[in-house]
């Protein structure tokens, strides 16, 4: 899902990105890898975007058992074309797209969001709002 050029993903590019990372996250869930940096991950695939020409792909992977998200990343891009290679054998496309792994950073964002709606000093702009919204209501 290049976004370059400005356009919007194709229907078929949203459609294909939907079906690798189903199939990454079955075969990255029961892989043995023998990286480090991959033993014992629990990795989570939230998102793949395809290029136009569907031989190029880039997974958004985060890891759900900690903060090595960034060594798990490194770990995925060493072993792509082993998982490369376990997802011809599941693959009807015609083409097999390389895979590019970066770090998903809506959780982070997320989370960074929650933390700031905690905040008493929001809490307190929030409660006043409302405040006031029930006022003009009456």
């Amino acid at each position: 899902m290049t976004r370059r050029s400005g356009k919007a993903p194709t229907q078929r590019q949203l459609r294909v990105g939907e079906e690798i990372r189903h199939a990454l996250a079955e075969i990255i869930a029961r892989a043995d890898f023998r990286d480090p940096d991959l033993i014992d991950a629990s990795i989570s695939v939230s998102e793949v975007r395809i290029s136009p020409d569907l031989r190029n792909a880039t997974v958004f992977v985060s890891d759900l058992g900690g903060d090595n998200t960034d060594a798990v990343v490194d770990g995925l891009n060493r072993a792509s074309g082993h998982v490369r290679h376990e997802y011809s054998r599941v693959s009807t496309t015609k083409y097999i797209p390389k895979f590019n792994f970066k770090r998903d950073e809506s959780l982070d964002e997320a989370l960074k969001i929650n933390r700031l709606l905690q905040d008493p000093k929001v809490q307190a702009d929030l409660a006043h709002d409302e405040d006031e919204d029930e006022e003009d209501l009456s």
